[in-house]
């Protein structure tokens, strides 16, 4: 479904990536792991639009996407849900879902993406008229992945999406991402909480200084004495 080629990208003179490359099936849950600082975002980045690639290819559903601009990558099924959720604090929960569907093709299907969004979140159909920015951190989470689901996405981009966030709120999010997964999307998720990711999904990869250092079955990685001892804690 979503195929990187050597990409090579960053900001100005720093360069973020260098020659990554990843796949992502669909039906899959990857992850791609590594510290701070190690490119992650600015891998996210690529794929949603958002940093033209110096070098590499970018190819999702049969579609070359590399360069094309952020809207068109949404237009062809790819949501990212951003580190910091980015959620509009003074709108309403249901108007922050409305803005997920922007999209023609979304907006045909409005009130079905909502009722599913709801469905899936009910504390989201609880508060649907209170304002985003008096949610928790966890709720707003919750918030803009269901955001990301009212575009009606083939593969969805997570961010980061524990960060910030207290250990119980952690824990609930990593429940989401899997009660999102068991609705049968595809998803590509970086994190920092190695334990609980390598637990929810298939494959990762691990990132380290903007190269890819591992990849394989996620089991198989939680296994290597490097990884479990510089990002695991064990």
């Amino acid at each position: 479904m979503l195929e990187l080629s050597q990409i090579t990208a960053g900001y100005g003179e720093f360069t973020a990536l260098w020659d990554v490359s990843l796949r992502v099936d669909a039906g899959e849950a990857v992850a791609v792991v590594g510290p701070n600082g190690a490119g992650k975002t600015t891998l996210m980045r690529v794929i949603s639009g958002l940093v033209t690639p110096r070098a590499g290819r970018l190819v999702f559903d049969s579609h070359d996407l590399t360069g094309r601009p952020a809207y068109a990558i949404v237009g062809r099924g790819i949501a990212h849900v951003p580190e910091g959720r980015r959620v509009f604090p003074a709108l309403s929960v249901e108007d922050n879902l409305k803005m997920g569907a922007y999209l023609r093709a979304a907006r045909r299907h409005h009130r079905e993406s909502l009722e599913q969004v709801f469905t899936l979140f009910p504390v989201l159909a609880e508060r649907r008229r209170q304002r985003a920015g008096t949610m928790s951190g966890g709720e707003q989470q919750m918030l803009a992945i269901g955001r990301a689901l009212m575009s009606r996405p083939k593969l969805i981009l997570l961010d980061e999406p524990s960060a910030g966030l207290a250990p119980v709120m952690v824990l609930r999010v990593f429940e989401l991402v899997r009660r999102v997964r068991q609705e049968g999307y595809t998803i590509l998720i970086v994190e920092q909480n190695v334990r609980q990711v390598l637990a929810l999904v298939d494959r990762a990869y691990l990132l380290d200084v903007g190269k890819i250092r591992h990849e394989g079955r996620a089991a198989d990685l939680a296994d290597e004495a490097f990884v479990r001892k510089a990002y695991v804690g064990l």
